[in-house]
């Protein structure tokens, strides 16, 4: 139990109230076996809302809550607020191995992979479970959970309802979505501060695109590592932002290491934030940013979710992407809305404002919850895509798994255009292509299941190899994409078989 003595319970907002009794008659009129997805901008309260829920569920149903986060530092916040109001949990941190006291909770908050294990092992592990709430539910890695709690209610809650994963929609898992306030509803209400964008053009050439539609860390850090982009950013944190405590979001430790630099030649009181930090040094970093009022901090990543600081009055969005929910994550943490604080700044460096318009425009939830694909492909044109080359960045370790120098070592776009350059046709890239998946296989495999297993896990390569063919042949329907995938997989595991076998 967390002391309340040392946390003040929120009170609801008008509208929260409204919230926490249309989701609970959602609940109700459905039954078990039925899956809310809950929408609400960043800094519309959720946490406060899901924990009066949680409370008012045990009390009417008499069944207990699971609370499932991604961060311990929203674990904590939410352990807090629930202790506040009165309701006995417990976190489920990655120390504790059973629940012999479980009898003693009605609510219990635990980090989706500790969970995931301790369920492995035993898939009674919390006991007596009739509701499931998801924090931050547009994450793919809750799925692994669902399984667990078939037949039973599960609340999601994002400020974004759109899959970390485009392949796995929420709609799959989610019956129906209730939209909360609109972020320009929260700003008129006096709940949330409002924004004044600055948009610089920035010209993105040399970013790459890599396998999961954003864009790769390695060519962001190239591209705003460089003296221009250096000084594009002093430029416009000088014309608009000097003296306001400042956050800056990047994509890579490189980059922010050398804003860091950049500002401390330039005597501004700047620090620099990432995930490699020791829980002790991150701490002390987040401590002089909360008491330093001209603070400047630079991050990498860590600062998206579960962090909150009200007073910071800039946000700089020091690289470009392609996801909408990290683009509304980012800006959020400016929002909080103080007595003194009734509006932020937004330096946007990335033309991420071009991408997906202001922040605090309309954005029909329902058509991206329903049709993802199509919302998705409204914002970023075809064009764009066009414009970024595409890169496939291999999992951290696999070079353990297979030589991968010989996969980077072949570019089936250039085997294309070569291949059209000498009369050629061009199907021979996707030829070309599997003879060097190949290679690369049976140079490692020690017999034809250690083969086939390999181009298992090579599926998200061959997958890359064969879009970027379709896009060459400007022949990309999802159909025949299919049929070129199927026939690709089908044509290299028959000749695995036949040469890796007789080895």
């Amino acid at each position: 139990m967390i002391d309340t003595d040392l946390y003040k319970a929120k009170e609801l907002y008008p509208f929260q109230v409204d919230t926490v009794f249309s989701i609970l008659a959602e609940l109700e009129a459905n039954g078990n076996d039925f899956n809310l997805l809950y929408q609400l901008p960043t800094g519309g309260g959720k946490t406060v809302i899901f924990s009066d829920i949680a409370k008012k569920y045990i009390a009417k149903w008499n069944k207990k809550v699971l609370i499932l986060t991604h961060r311990i530092e929203l674990s904590v916040q939410t352990s807090k607020q629930l202790s506040a109001i009165g309701v006995n949990n417990k976190v489920i941190s990655s120390e504790v191995k059973n629940l012999n006291d479980q009898d003693d909770y009605d609510c219990f908050i635990a980090m989706v992979e500790t969970l995931n294990n301790r369920l492995n092992e035993n898939q009674n592990f919390v006991e007596d479970v009739g509701l499931v709430i998801v924090d931050e539910a547009h994450y793919n890695s809750f799925r692994k959970i669902f399984q667990y709690y078939n037949g039973r209610n599960i609340l999601g809650v994002t400020a974004t309802p759109l899959s970390s994963n485009k392949a796995l929609p929420l709609k799959d898992h989610y019956n129906k979505l209730l939209v909360g306030e609109s972020i320009s509803g929260l700003i008129e209400k006096g709940y949330l501060s409002a924004a004044e964008t600055y948009s610089y053009d920035v010209n993105l050439h040399g970013l790459k695109i890599g396998t999961n539609g954003d864009f790769t860390i390695s060519s962001s850090d190239i591209l705003y590592s460089n003296y221009f982009m250096q000084e594009k950013l002093i430029f416009a944190y000088e014309e608009v932002a000097i003296g306001h405590k400042t956050l800056i979001f990047n994509a890579g430790i490189e980059t922010s290491r050398r804003v860091e630099e950049v500002f401390k030649k330039r005597k501004y009181n700047i620090r620099h934030l990432d995930s490699t930090f020791s829980d002790k040094d991150r701490k002390d970093v987040l401590h002089w940013f909360k008491y330093t009022p001209d603070a400047i901090l630079t991050s990498v990543g860590i600062l998206t979710t579960g962090f909150d600081e009200p007073t910071v009055k800039t946000i700089i969005i020091n690289r470009a992407t392609r996801s909408l929910t990290l683009y509304h994550q980012m800006i959020g943490r400016g929002s909080r809305r103080l007595p003194d604080k009734k509006d932020f700044t937004i330096i946007d460096l990335g033309n991420n404002v071009k991408r997906f318009g202001f922040w605090q425009d309309y954005i029909n939830w329902h058509d991206a919850f329903r049709f993802p694909d199509r919302f998705l492909e409204s914002r970023i044109s075809e064009l764009e895509d066009m414009e970024f080359e595409v890169e496939f960045e291999f999992p951290k370790g696999f070079e353990k798994i297979i030589d991968i120098n010989i996969l980077e070592s072949f570019n089936i776009k250039e085997c294309y255009l070569e291949c059209i350059e000498r009369g050629k046709k061009g199907k021979l890239a996707v030829e070309k292509s599997l003879d060097n998946h190949y290679q690369a296989i049976s140079l490692t495999a020690k017999n034809l299941d250690h083969a086939l297993a390999l181009q298992k896990s090579l599926q998200d390569h061959i997958e890359h190899r064969v879009k970027q063919y379709t896009k060459c042949i400007s022949k990309s329907t999802e159909n025949y994409m299919k049929y070129l995938l199927e026939t690709y997989n089908r044509q290299l595991s028959q000749k695995l078989r036949l040469e890796v076998q007789d080895s």
